[in-house]
């Protein structure tokens, strides 16, 4: 399972021309997460659970001296999570990516709307994108700050 988090001062999915999640700061500061996930063939919930909690945990926003010391939930921070299977492209061979380590999309669902749930038990307030549609996905990169996580059997990669 991968992870791309996008520490983020506003974001917003769009689908049909329909806002479906967003979040904005009314500093221009840092006030949320965009991420998106990718799931793999393989990857089980004790990955969805490693990974939401190393997201909610980890400490990307900024303290009152302007130092990254704070947690998304200390800071006040809203989440966004986009399904995202081609962060699984196989890129090496030809010009055409391939997409078979994506999970199936019955199991890659499942597993994206766990991991939601799992950032929902950790007080956060998630907003989601539309599994399986076209989304545009808009977002100011506060910093930039930009991580990637990835786990397999609920441990880092």
């Amino acid at each position: 399972m991968k992870a791309v988090l996008q520490r983020a001062s506003r974001a917003s999915v769009v689908v049909d021309g329909a806002v479906v999640s967003e979040f904005q700061s009314s500093t221009d500061r840092a006030c949320g997460l965009l991420i998106l996930l990718g799931v793999e063939v393989g990857d089980s919930e004790a990955d969805s659970v490693y990974l939401a909690t190393k997201a909610a945990d980890l400490r990307i926003f900024d303290d009152q001296d302007g130092k990254m010391n704070l947690a998304l939930a200390e800071a006040g921070g809203q989440v966004i999570v986009v399904s995202q299977f081609t962060l699984l492209a196989d890129w090496k061979k030809g010009r055409r990516p391939g997409f078979q380590q994506a999970a199936p999309p019955a199991e890659g669902e499942r597993l994206y709307l766990h991991f939601c749930e799992e950032m929902r038990k950790k007080g956060l307030t998630v907003g989601t994108g539309i599994f399986g549609a076209h989304m545009a996905v808009n977002l100011v990169n506060d910093g930039p700050v930009t991580i990637l996580l990835e786990a397999r059997q609920g441990k880092p990669v």
